[in-house]
């Protein structure tokens, strides 16, 4: 195809293929969605694969093991063999992993999809209305020191007091995490606007008297999603990790749900006894979150030409 004739999404793809690294990275962040998908189907609509059922004769067996012979026949594992072993409980390690990759992966989407709503509402008012006065200050001034003062509080702790004054549920871990990592997309959103207000289309569409919320809606936030999408892609990382943080402290999602915050936390008392219960969901989170920022910054490059000319 014609370089001239390509698309920007065309354009995008051509580029972003050429970071090895971040392509690996997608490679890895649709296998996972896969298995998210998996995980929900067959540990929760079909159960083939059961993540809560205790068998205290096979507890602490390592992964390829097979079940005992005298476990009762409803509680067997599928085929038999336990492939990431089981926990404390005797628990299947691999029927709670892929429990968790759904539960951990969804508060990591919708989290972010909270921050980002928050902070393409504030950072497009500061940037649109930015000369606006409201008496003494201006809209720019007031919601940008309100992004200030939020930014001074440290993130985690001050999710760690809004957590422990809530009741434990994973609902709240969603909402907790997205209304505390708004900043940066406002930020990000009132710079492009800044930028975006003074182009010749949108005074174009104000000299032909369209409503300032279609000017910003169908107009502006398009053409300042770049960032955002890039900020929103590294947040599902940082959001994963909140997670994976709380419940190891014990604030994050309760049981029966399992996350891979939580099983790292319940074999964090087993490093030398059962050391895969650690070391197979810290793996999973790395390779995820590495995952993450590497495709957030092939996407960063791809984007910016001045990254692609270095």
């Amino acid at each position: 195809m014609d370089i001239q004739s390509e698309t920007p999404l065309q354009e995008f793809w051509r580029l972003f293929q050429k970071d090895k690294l971040a392509l690996s990275g997608l490679v890895i962040l649709l296998l996972l969605i896969i298995a998210a998908l998996a995980g929900k189907a067959l540990t929760e609509w079909t159960i083939v694969f059961d993540p809560a059922t205790v068998r205290l004769i096979d507890k602490f067996l390592p992964p390829l093991s097979f079940a005992s012979e005298h476990l009762p026949a409803e509680d067997w594992p599928r085929f038999g063999i336990y492939l990431l072993g089981t926990d404390e409980l005797g628990r299947d390690v691999f029927a709670r992993m892929l429990q968790g990759s759904f539960v951990s992966l969804s508060i990591g989407f919708i989290a972010v999809s909270i921050s980002i709503l928050i902070g393409i509402l504030l950072g497009g008012l500061a940037g649109y209305y930015g000369n606006v006065r409201l008496g003494f200050i201006s809209v720019d001034t007031l919601i940008m020191r309100f992004t200030d003062v939020m930014l001074c509080f440290p993130t985690f702790f001050l999710i760690l007091t809004v957590v422990a004054l809530l009741p434990p549920s994973i609902y709240n871990i969603m909402i907790i995490i997205g209304i505390t990592s708004w900043m940066g997309t406002a930020r990000f959103v009132r710079a492009e606007f800044l930028a975006l207000r003074e182009q010749d289309f949108v005074v174009a569409a104000h000299a032909l008297g369209l409503p300032s919320w279609r000017i910003i809606f169908l107009h502006m936030v398009p053409n300042a999603m770049a960032p955002v999408l890039i900020s929103a892609i590294i947040g599902v990382a940082g959001a994963i990790l909140t997670e994976s943080a709380l419940s190891f402290l014990g604030f994050g999602v309760q049981p029966p749900y399992a996350t891979w915050g939580n099983i790292l936390a319940d074999g964090k008392n087993f490093i030398f006894d059962a050391p895969w219960l650690f070391f197979i969901p810290g793996i999973a989170i790395l390779i995820v979150v590495l995952a993450f920022n590497l495709v957030g910054e092939g996407m960063r490059e791809a984007f910016n030409p001045k990254l692609r000319r270095r």
